[in-house]
């Protein structure tokens, strides 16, 4: 054999040598529950949550009275003064001290007795805020949840790949140790070993490559959960794929008509159209009296005064309130777009609802067309992968014999592999299309 290529095969193998490791082994389920807790945007949504639930609290509060406290602290300074004179507060001088100083202290209160129910409808519309948040909380989730299940499975069918690709391997390599004895006794020819060397090679490739999509996907599935050390990471093999494949698959219209009930994503655009609802209220109100009412009392001091600070709080304090009405009467067309606008809008949020129930049906269309296809595409791949398998085994056998040559063996080989690849292909896109139809029936996956 020539010793470049025994030197590329033999570093193929080792790289492609299994590594034991003692890694914990993630089941669907924990890592799901795992990324809930730990998922960064998740939390992020969880932030916004609670910022749009002080809003509503904020709303509360702005139905009772407002209530300040205020006070100012002067000194004033004039230079020519006369004994007797009036100061600019209004004070008669009893001194001719140059530099003066006087003080003012009050509380105010005021409140809305009503405004149209503005105040009220913000209250609402805060509220419906809040639940849009928690809403798009949990279509955050779901959709975390949903790539955790793509990438898990997808970790899943690369691993049942390895297997595939080392079984190919050791036939490449039965195939290679027989030519190489048919080379001894001269019934075959060093290019017919080379190509078994390459066959050999190619195999050895096979399982590298299928090794590093397992590494990328388990890189994936981690930052989707968030794990940044550098420990063992891997999950749970499941072992009743094949029954999984062939479970029965969710009718269309049952899984539609549960998903318009259950998604996040229909409820955010019903959530749209009743805020727009209470903006046409709102803006609609623009043009009703508002009534409001205010309460203040007020002392000050001074040092102009002769006498003591006490008796002037007591002398100059003075109570107050009323109620103010305020009647619109011409505002310059800002009720009349304000309210057009809120129309609008209700009518966007009504044609996005129904984009997204397109939208939402042409997803679930698509899982179930891929569910059923690729269900009846494993069924006939099994078949199809052991007819194949014993046509290489009768193959092999003759090649053995000296009755078939070098290039039928190889097509012989291939032939299964692609079969075995088809299989696997089919069934976990079936496992996928099947998880993801539950899902979007009932909010939950096989685990």
């Amino acid at each position: 054999m020539n010793k470049y290529w025994t030197k590329g095969i033999l570093a193929l193998s080792m790289m492609a040598m299994p590594i034991m490791t003692n890694a914990k082994q993630w089941t669907l389920q924990e890592c799901i529950n795992y990324a809930l807790q730990n998922n960064i945007t998740i939390q992020k949504n969880h932030l916004l949550k609670l910022k749009a639930n002080e809003d509503v609290l904020e709303s509360k509060a702005a139905l009772l009275p407002s209530l300040s406290a205020s006070t100012s602290q002067n000194v004033n300074y004039t230079p020519w003064v006369e004994s007797g004179a009036v100061s600019s507060d209004g004070y008669s001088r009893s001194s001719v001290d140059k530099v003066s100083y006087n003080g003012t202290y009050s509380v105010n209160a005021n409140w809305t007795i009503w405004n149209g129910n503005r105040n009220k409808n913000t209250i609402k519309l805060n509220q419906l805020a809040s639940e849009k948040a928690s809403i798009d909380s949990v279509t955050t989730a779901l959709s975390i949840q949903e790539q955790i299940v793509q990438y898990y499975i997808q970790i899943l069918y690369s691993k049942e790949a390895i297997k595939v690709n080392e079984q190919s391997l050791e036939m490449s390599k039965e195939n290679l140790s027989r030519g190489q004895e048919m080379l001894k006794v001269g019934k075959m020819s060093k290019a017919d070993v080379a190509q078994l060397e390459a066959q050999v090679a190619q195999d050895q490739y096979n399982v590298v490559s299928s090794q590093s999509n397992v590494a990328n996907y388990k890189r994936q599935l981690k930052q989707l959960l968030q794990i940044t050390n550098d420990e063992d990471f891997d999950i749970a093999v499941t072992e009743q794929t094949n029954e999984m494949a062939l479970s029965s698959v969710p009718s269309l219209n049952s899984v539609y008509a549960a998903a318009l009930e259950t998604r996040p994503e229909i409820k955010s655009y019903q959530n749209a159209i009743d805020q727009s609802d209470i903006s046409i209220k709102m803006a609609k109100a623009q043009n009703l009296p508002t009534i409001s009412a205010n309460a203040g009392l007020s002392t000050s001091s001074t040092s102009l005064s002769s006498t003591n600070i006490g008796s002037q709080l007591k002398t100059n304090f003075a109570l107050g309130g009323g109620l103010t009405v305020s009647i619109p009467i011409f505002d310059n067309r800002s009720k009349k777009t304000a309210t057009n606008k809120a129309i609008i809008n209700k009518q966007q949020s009504i044609l996005d609802l129904k984009d997204k129930q397109t939208e939402l049906y042409s997803t679930i269309e698509n899982y179930w067309i891929q569910a059923t296809s690729n269900q009846n595409q494993y069924k006939a791949a099994s078949i199809s992968t052991n007819s194949a398998l014993e046509s290489y085994k009768l193959l092999s056998e003759q090649f053995k014999l000296g009755l078939k040559n070098i290039v039928e063996l190889r097509t012989g080989k291939n032939n299964l592999l692609t079969a075995q690849q088809n299989e696997l292909q089919s069934k976990y896109l079936t496992i996928l299309n099947i998880n993801m139809l539950n899902f979007y029936k009932n909010g939950s996956l096989d685990k």
